[in-house]
């Protein structure tokens, strides 16, 4: 039985949709040209302006071949050849084709020198097919940018971004698989001085649109740089209202003076690696107590007003049974968890030589993240609750609107490529625990065309904020939301996330920030946000998506897409190696050794007490054991010794053969077939004396 408040919302949506039908009729006569705001040199687009790359399949695009890519790297890194030569030849590109085979979708290509490779894209064409319908097209064209977007075929040409990343140190304190940047095993240090900190944040704030609101500190591990507190707090000054740092929890889990120090200085939002719940199920990263590690991290940065997105790296047969237990976590703790970001495993790094058995066995794809939510927990259908992460870009275009022309930095736009990333929001009432998904409850295909037709009008902040209101009202259904969820809340929730009206819900920053952050934590509802974000590599590379890229690395050589950055080509590699710090030997001589927790170590914690809602029988939960039981490796360590151990078994088995050989010719007197010839006298004269079987059995046995 319904409330009666759900009848009431009811015949309010009724209402709307009779009303949005008059506004809309009225709001398109003498639309208004778009504006050209503070923030950018050309006007924001209309929604038919927006360009889009092609889509569905079958579809031929630009890609890479593993093998040339590596080789033509190592040239560059052993000085045979100079880093120019990506700036003007198409080096290791090949072409590929998307098409769909067996229930799946595929890209396949063909090397004329390295032959064929292919790979898993989508296990569901028709999730494929809805993610591609969803994008509303790219962003605005980077303009001003030519001294930051120079980099060849890997050069970001559209929109504004949404995350600026910048890598403090290739330091870290473990030593994980996988680890996409192969931290600590590069032989020399790459950190950044606080002169090239500053650098970096003035060059991106220099070129428009004018497009990260977000600046995310990265590594190796941020929180070893010297300077990363320094780095939080120049950020904020220098405009970016989101300061994020991607860290393993170890040194905030260790320090709650660190926590508070850095939400101090204007830490926002902590990206914690996060790979499943109980230490079993983070066992992989041999870090012996890492999941006690991460559980006091939230606890101290939450304290801290320090929001935590727990980050998970999927990897087939490894942790992707954890994808339910941790979406789970979320909804126990709905009060400190609004955000989980699923990462499927990118083959880059130390796992770039990735044997094609492992790789197919451990390849994990975004309809695999769909797919496993729903399995394991019931939520979400994966084409009416999952979108393309740039779904949200037309909600950025009504903010932008609304802010007006005087903004200096344009609304967060996640303008990428429907091929990296997908979302899925879900309402979770914080006394009850009850969760549903957004768009079970409110029609998102159709909110999103309404809301186009308001911002195509262009209208005044008046009437797009009125245009929004009907176009939520008229999409939503009251009897499919949560119990004690109302309209209202829904309006709320849309204006503090895009800070509409400009009612004040909370400071994140300021005199009061700890009592701002509480008032914003008051909010009965939880929009927890479940997102998957699929990195590239060598095997599905994709040069569509790398110019549209929304998550640049800024380097001392402009900005580059995050794929091209890590894999790709591999601007990583040849960049740190260009802006090397030290060789290994002579920072450890200047600054010491810092610990690296490996091998099992446990982390010293102060404390392990915490008030956070953990399941037994997820904490408990056995380590997966998929691929032991197809006797595949779990990581490029593991493949190493099995090859290790793999020629030592045919070196012994050759020398057994040639025992076996010397036994049947001296023992046994067997004599050799007419016509044989040994490989002594293949060898010819330049051959030394070969000593005669008995000499020969005669020398092993001493």
């Amino acid at each position: 039985m319904h409330k009666p408040i759900k009848y009431v919302e009811k015949v309010v949506t009724v209402a709307a949709n009779g009303a949005w039908h008059i506004f809309d009729t009225l709001n398109q006569f003498n639309q208004r040209p778009s504006f050209t705001p503070k923030w950018s040199d050309k006007p924001l687009l209309k929604s038919w302006q927006k360009t889009k790359p092609p889509l569905g399949w079958p579809r031929t695009t630009d890609s890479l071949c593993p093998t040339c890519v590596r080789e033509a790297r190592q040239e560059i890194l052993d000085g045979k050849k100079d880093y120019t030569v990506l700036l003007n030849e198409k080096v290791g590109e090949i072409k590929a084709q998307i098409i769909e085979r067996d229930g799946k979708i595929w890209m396949v290509k063909d090397c004329p020198k390295h032959g064929h490779f292919e790979d898993v894209m989508s296990i569901d064409p028709a999730m494929f097919k809805h993610l591609e319908e969803s994008f509303p097209g790219r962003d605005i064209r980077a303009h001003n940018d030519e001294k930051l977007h120079n980099h060849g075929s890997s050069t970001i040409t559209h929109g504004r971004g949404s995350v600026l990343t910048i890598d403090l140190t290739n330091r870290c304190n473990m030593m994980c698989d996988p680890c996409f940047m192969d931290a600590n095993q590069v032989g020399f240090v790459h950190e950044l001085s606080w002169e090239d900190v500053k650098t970096l944040l003035d060059n991106a704030i220099s070129i428009k649109p004018r497009r990260q609101m977000s600046v995310q500190f990265s590594g190796g591990e941020p929180t070893l740089s010297p300077y990363f507190i320094d780095a939080v707090r120049y950020a904020r000054k220098v405009g970016y209202t989101s300061v994020q740092a991607a860290t393993n929890g170890i040194e905030f889990a260790k320090s709650k003076t660190f926590s508070r120090q850095a939400a101090e200085a204007g830490l926002r939002y902590a990206y914690l690696q996060f790979d499943g719940i109980g230490n079993e199920a983070n066992s992989h990263r041999l870090v012996g107590n890492l999941f006690d590690v991460k559980i006091q991290a939230i606890e101290n940065l939450h304290e801290a007003g320090v929001t935590i997105i727990p980050v998970i790296t999927i990897v087939n047969g490894i942790n992707n049974e954890q994808v339910g237990h941790v979406v789970q976590f979320a909804l126990d703790n709905p009060k400190k968890i609004p955000f989980l970001s699923f990462q499927p495993v990118s083959f880059t790094g130390r796992d770039e030589e990735v044997t094609p058995e492992r790789r197919m066995a451990q390849r994990y794809t975004l309809s695999h993240l769909a797919h496993d939510v729903k399995r394991q927990t019931g939520i979400g259908e994966p084409t009416r609750d999952w979108f393309p992460i740039s779904f949200v870009s037309t909600f950025s275009d009504w903010a932008d609107i609304v802010h007006g022309p005087e903004r200096s930095f344009g609304q967060m736009s996640c303008g990428c490529h429907p091929n990296c990333g997908i979302g899925m929001a879900v309402m979770v009432d914080k006394e009850t625990r009850e969760a549903k998904a957004v768009t079970s409850f409110l029609n998102a295909d159709q909110l999103s065309k309404d809301l186009m037709r308001v911002n195509d009008a262009g209208r005044s902040k008046r009437f797009a904020i009125l245009g929004m209101a009907l176009a939520l009202m008229r999409n939503y259904n009251s009897f499919e939301s949560p119990t004690h969820f109302k309209l209202t809340d829904l309006l709320k929730k849309f204006d503090k996330s895009f800070g509409a009206t400009g009612k004040d819900y909370g400071q994140v920053h300021g005199a009061n920030r700890l009592k701002d952050i509480e008032r914003r934590r008051a909010d009965r509802w939880n929009f927890l946000f479940i997102a998957g974000m699929w990195f590239q590599d060598l095997f599905n590379y994709d040069f569509r998506r790398t110019e549209q890229c929304i998550i640049p690395y800024a380097t001392q050589e402009g900005e580059i897409s995050f794929c091209a950055y890590n894999t790709g080509i591999g601007w990583r590699n040849i960049i740190e190696k260009m802006h090397m710090t030290a060789t290994l030997t002579k920072w450890y001589d200047q600054h010491g050794r810092h610990e690296i927790f490996a091998g099992n170590k446990n982390v010293s914690l102060r404390s392990t007490d915490h008030q956070l809602d953990l399941r037994p029988e997820h904490v408990n939960f056995k380590k997966q054991t998929d691929l032991d039981d197809l006797g595949i490796a779990k990581n490029a360590r593991e493949e190493k010794i099995r090859a290790r151990d793999l020629k030592l078994k045919v070196q012994q088995e050759a020398e057994n053969a040639k025992m076996a050989k010397l036994y049947r010719e001296v023992v046994l007197k067997e004599k050799r077939p007419e016509g044989f010839v040994g490989i002594e006298n293949l060898m010819g004269s330049a051959t030394p004396k070969k000593q005669t079987a008995e000499e020969e059995v005669g020398a092993m046995g001493d």
